[in-house]
């Protein structure tokens, strides 16, 4: 994770096809930890990373245009970027990775 001044910047690994749309846990992928988003949504047609930047935005409490993939948009592990205050985000975040 890293604070700018207009947000924060973290991993996420998504797993598509899940039973609810869930934000919370801890994945130890190849480049260190990553929040978990489960979403029903299936990867078609940019389905899933629609319904990643949903989950997201309603986890932080921001709105979703203030959500963004910055990388990874064809695969499981994603760079998400949220903008708005760096401490609440940093700290919900906390909360939501354990």
């Amino acid at each position: 994770m890293t604070a700018a001044s207009d947000g924060v910047r973290f991993a996420v690994r998504v797993r598509p096809g899940a039973r609810r749309d869930e934000v919370g846990g801890t994945w130890e992928g190849p480049r260190g930890p990553a929040l978990v988003v489960a979403v029903r949504a299936r990867a078609v047609e940019g389905a899933a990373n629609a319904a990643v930047v949903a989950a997201l935005a309603a986890a932080f409490g921001a709105r979703r245009g203030d959500v963004e993939i910055v990388t990874g948009a064809r695969g499981r592990d994603k760079l998400v970027a949220v903008r708005g205050d760096p401490a609440r985000l940093s700290a919900r975040l906390a909360e939501l990775l354990t």
